[in-house]
This record gives structure tokens, sequence and C-alpha cells, in this order.
């Protein structure tokens, strides 16, 4: 396997990846549509980021040593190149258009009416490419009456079951303290591109590929919870109840938090041996898995009584000693120090041309093929306009016209969507 243990990740490596000579024309921005080009970026695809005059709004969040260039951004956007064409205006759209005939993919993330308005529906599209993979990464899918809806990862956290979910642990619906939506679907999205470029491969040609965000998450959400309401008639209702326990949390120790997970009949008979909790090691009510999981409220009470006697060190060891599943509770500024991440060369550090030194972390993937490189940094906005732009065949000149005075707009502004 790659050998990850240098403290730096290599700006250089003899393989560029298992994507290498794939172009994606990526027209998403913020985190869905660009968390799923940046796997395919951190694959070898060449990512070419099309961007507004303004840039992805993703740019501006700060902290940030210079405009247009934060933290967040540095990560979801390297191995990328960044072309910044102002799509009202016609030159600009020809200039795209061009670039799509030399393109393998593309990727947008506006709604179904915007992008036709914009002139790139998939009909279009193929008359540029006819052999592209064309991927609309939509909030709701475009047959349903949710497509004109805008889509925010809040909104498909309620609209999904997700934030539901909350209530049997907390007493009230809530939002995971995380983009999952976007980062899932992002997931979704790359996961369907990689198929569609295989089918092509192997020999059935370009296709147009749908990923939406809110039927991604009901079928995400419903994997573990479907359990009898699968059935028709129900045999129940959706809920898996050991999810669903508000006991199911993490663990208060004597010096911390952690997560305990007896898990298996031989996990909890040692757990019950262990804490001198002899009166539970044959009782029927906790063996075998299907009937304990039934009663895993007293079980989790149990846990929570115990935890409190021993510091976090010592259930790491105790349950590590007989593979009981046990974690101490890491903060996020703990991760880059912890001791797995570090063998495994998880994070690193590299110099921007114009950002400076900053914190990396690398593919968690590995192939044997290839090694993981940061092959580009996160562009500046537009800072490849003119190298991308000559690689699809325009002058100079051409090139000169569409970075210097704009055109009168006559069509309405490309859409910011998610």
């Amino acid at each position: 396997m790659p050998d990850h243990s240098a403290e730096t990740h290599s700006t250089e490596t003899n393989t560029a990846g298992p994507l290498a000579g794939v172009r994606v024309v990526d027209l998403t921005s913020v985190i869905m549509g660009p968390s799923a080009t940046h796997i395919l970026a951190d694959l070898g695809a060449d990512v070419i980021k099309i961007e507004t005059p303004e840039g992805d709004s993703f740019r501006h969040y700060r902290p940030a040593r210079g405009a247009g260039m934060g933290g967040n951004f540095l990560h979801l956007n390297r191995n990328k190149r960044s072309v910044r064409l102002d799509l009202k205006r016609a030159a600009a759209r020809a200039a795209l258009d061009r670039l799509i005939a030399t393109a393998d993919v593309l990727v947008h993330s506006m709604r179904p009416d915007a992008i036709l308005r914009l002139g790139y529906g998939y009909a279009r599209v193929r008359t540029l490419q006819p052999d592209i993979v064309f991927c609309g990464a939509y909030g709701f899918g475009a047959d349903g009456p949710y497509a004109h809806k805008a889509a925010y990862d809040d909104l498909i956290q309620a609209g999904s079951g997700l934030a539901a979910l909350q209530t049997a642990a907390y007493g009230q619906p809530g939002y995971l303290p995380t983009v999952l939506c976007d980062k899932i679907a992002g997931q979704a999205i790359a996961c369907a591109i990689l198929a569609a470029l295989y089918e092509r491969r192997a020999g059935g040609g370009g296709q147009a590929v749908e990923v939406p965000m809110f039927e991604t998450m009901v079928e995400f959400n419903f994997v573990e919870h479907m359990v009898g309401y699968a059935f028709e008639p129900p045999l129940g209702p959706p809920g898996f109840n050991r999810v669903l326990s508000p006991r199911r949390k993490p663990y208060r120790t004597r010096d911390g938090h952690a997560c305990i997970l007896p898990y298996s009949d031989r996990n909890w008979r040692d757990f019950f041996i262990h804490t001198g909790r002899l009166e539970f090691v044959d009782d029927p009510r906790f063996a075998p898995l299907a009937v304990r999981v039934e009663n895993i409220e007293i079980l989790y009470a149990l846990v929570e009584e115990e935890a409190a006697r021993r510091t976090t060190a010592e259930w790491v060891a105790f349950c590590d000693s007989v593979s009981i599943p046990c974690m101490p509770v890491l903060g996020l500024e703990d991760l880059p120090e912890d001791a797995h991440l570090k063998a495994v060369g998880f994070f690193g550090s590299a110099e921007h041309p114009s950002e400076g030194r900053y914190r990396t972390m690398r593919r968690p993937v590995s192939f044997s093929g290839s090694r993981f490189a940061i092959r580009r940094h996160a562009p500046r906005l537009g800072e490849h306009t003119a190298e991308v732009l000559a690689e699809a065949g325009l002058e100079p000149a051409e090139i000169a016209a569409l970075m210097d005075a704009p055109d009168k707009p006559d069509t309405a502004p490309l859409e910011a969507a998610r």
C-alpha cells in the first residue's frame, strides 16, 4: 500500500491518479457539488471550476489571509483549476461551449429550470459533446413538485426525517452540527459520475445523471430505520430502537467522556464480569442480540452508571484488551495529534503560493497504483482562465476580450443554487 508516513504531502508524484485524463467542467458552488468534484480532483481528474465574477461564495468565509481564500475553500477546492466567466455575456457562453466540447463530464448544481434558462440543459450540451456524462446535482428530483425549491442542508435535514430523529433522543427536532446532507449528496454525486464514466468506457456512451439531495437523504435515513415499516401492512413503525435511545451517547467517565459500546454476546459478558455485575451474565433479557436490543435501555443505563467509576484511559485499556469497541471523545482540535492519524499520515502541511503555510488532509482512500498528491493548490479566483481557454482553442485576443471589459448582459444572471 502507499506510504503515508511523511509529515508533509508532496506536490509531485509519478502517477497522476486513477482518473488521470478525465476532464470535468464544474458548474457547482458552496459545498454539495464541490465536495463531489473534490473527490474526482483528488483521484486525478482535471476539474475546471467555472466561477462567476464574484467567485464561489464559499471563498469568502473568514478567517482568511487573502481575500477569497478562506480555510474551508483551501481544502475543498485543491487540485482544481479556476476559470472566471461572466455567463451573462454571450462571449463567455461561447467560450464555455468550446470548453464543454473538450470535457468528459459536466456537473452543475442549479435547479432544473435555471440550467435550461442558461442554455445548458442536457439536450443542448449533447450537441457540444455527444459522449458527455451530464450530472444534475439537484436539491429535489426534477420530476417532483419540489423541483423548484431552494435546497440547503438545514432544509434537507428538516424534510428528510433527519431532524425529526432527534426528537426521540432529545425531546424535540434538531439539526446535526454538520452539513451532513451536503456531504452525503456529494459522495452520491461522485459515485454516480464514476458509474456513468465506467458505463461510457464499456461502450454505453454518455448519459444524463440526476442526483437529488432530498431523495438521497431519505434513502440514507431509512437504511436502519425501516425495520417493521418495510412490510405491507407494517409490522411496526419506522425507527431502530437502539439508535433512537436517548441513553445512546458518549458516557461521562471519571475524567472525561468516552464511547463504550459492548455489542456482541461476548462483549457484554466481559463487561458484566469486569464491572462485577454478575447478575446480568445469564439474564435471558440480554441474549441473543435481537432480544438484547429490545431491552437496550436497561443496558445503556448500566454502562452510564459504570462509566463514571473509571477514567477514560482505564476504559480504553480494558475494552481494547477484550475487543469491546471503545473510543475517547476527541474534539476537532485533538485530531491532528491522534496517534492513529499520525501513523497513517492523514494530516500534513503545505505551502500555498499566495496563502502561505496551511494544514492539509490526504485523500482517505488509498490506491496501491497511485500515491495521493496535491497537484495544484486551491486556485485564486480565475487563476487559470487564460490557460484553460487556450487549451480549449480560444485565440489570445478572444481570451483577452473575455478578461477585460464586459459586453452588455443579454440573458439572466447565472443563478446561484445548491
